[in-house]
């Protein structure tokens, strides 16, 4: 009897590949995209199994790097459950197209951290939920006068650089990237520490004129958290953190932005994209009312009311993160800029593997990569199914 060959061929399918919508079957194997030509020329093997797709577009699983909780879970609050916390979030994403994502935490007592960060691992999705790829801790080394959502009695400066950073959060085997505000004493030290740690830094909450963000791209950061959200206004003279979207800095600056028709104008999104295309990441900053009904809800230490699907502080009407999933945003920020389905989905999925610099086995259908795939209906865009290392984790009902 011929040994199983191991792969699945999903066949009569559209798929993202190098920037274009492609009719091409996808072969899997070993959690692994696999080369066909390959299969056929050099090992002559058969698929096992094939899938007939029946015309849907086959594209690389959605990568959230912003988000602070869901379904009544927030990340920042809930210390004692936490890791329930993030299991039950990481499951409930599948049906939205999320393979991998940054639970975030934002600006909180420092007792939180040492409690919190240990307990959100690193860990690879399954059937259990998506992949996390380590903590994005937004805060609390960010600026008063920026501060949005966050606690101003909580928030500090990195004065010692990165000793402050470590005092504060304590280990920092579990995060992958950090938002600062560059203009805070200390900050390029920080930035430069983390950086050469390998953990990404983000500018944001910040006031920072543009030569203080180029700065702090100099030393190591390469984000920009929720771009025109909690920053200067653009100005002609000084455009602050948006002018570096157009600045010239040696290497490519990424920025989150959120796409959920409230905290971003269509004009806003296009003036972006267009300015700088490969820089666009569509996040999520979704909170603990993602996929749940108006109510009282939390963000951290802040207490939170959501009305008509806007989270709001308690009392205020200072926005405090998105209740739309990262599937919704993709669909708005397509119809708000009229761009490519391609791009689009790109801004999702190879733009921040590029940011987190994961592009080497996430965010693409490359052979080799991660067989990491949502199937999606091909006009609607409605997730049918999602795929972690080549296995069915959700599937629409």
């Amino acid at each position: 009897m011929k040994a199983k060959s191991g792969l699945t061929r999903f066949s009569n399918c559209f798929i993202l590949r190098d920037g274009k919508i492609i009719k091409e079957d996808l072969w899997i194997r070993n959690g692994k995209i696999a080369n066909p030509e390959q299969v056929f020329y050099v090992e002559q093997e058969e698929a096992d199994i094939t899938v007939n797709s029946e015309d849907s577009l086959i594209v690389p699983g959605f990568i959230d790097i912003q988000i602070n909780g869901g379904w009544g879970v927030d990340f920042s609050y809930d210390s004692e459950n936490v890791e329930e916390g993030v299991k039950k979030v990481s499951k409930q994403l599948l049906a939205h197209g999320v393979t991998s994502f940054c639970p975030t935490m934002v600006t909180s007592e420092k007792e939180k951290y040492s409690n919190i960060l240990p307990k959100i691992q690193k860990r690879q999705g399954g059937e259990h939920g998506a992949t996390v790829l380590g903590v994005h801790l937004e805060g609390p080394f960010i600026s008063l006068a920026k501060k949005g959502a966050h606690k101003d009695e909580y928030i500090l400066n990195p004065e010692k650089g990165l000793e402050s950073i470590k005092e504060v959060y304590g280990s920092l085997d579990n995060v992958i990237l950090v938002t600062i505000a560059p203009e805070l004493p200390g900050a390029l030290d920080a930035i430069r520490g983390l950086s050469n740690m390998g953990i990404k830094v983000a500018l944001g909450h910040s006031s920072a004129s543009l030569a203080q963000g180029e700065e702090g791209i100099k030393n190591g950061a390469n984000l920009i958290t929720h771009l025109f959200n909690a920053m200067l206004p653009f100005h002609h003279r000084d455009p602050g953190l948006v002018g570096l979207l157009a600045s010239k800095t040696d290497r490519q600056v990424y920025y989150g932005i959120i796409s959920d028709g409230i905290h971003t104008h269509p004009a806003a999104l296009r003036i972006a994209c267009r300015t700088n295309q490969e820089g666009l990441i569509l996040v999520s900053d979704a909170v603990a009312a993602q996929g749940l009904p108006d109510g009282a809800y939390r963000i951290g230490p802040q207490a939170v009311n959501v009305n008509e699907g806007r989270a709001y502080v308690a009392g205020t009407k200072t926005l405090c993160g998105s209740t739309t999933a990262l599937d919704q945003s993709i669909k708005t920020f397509k119809e708000a800029t009229e761009c490519s389905l391609e791009y689009a989905i790109e801004a999702a999925t190879l733009h921040p593997a590029k940011a987190l610099g994961i592009d080497d086995r996430k965010g693409k259908l490359n052979f080799g990569f991660d067989a990491d795939f949502v199937i999606l209906h091909p006009k609607s865009l409605k997730v049918l199914s999602t795929w972690i290392a080549g296995e069915c984790v959700y599937r629409s009902s």
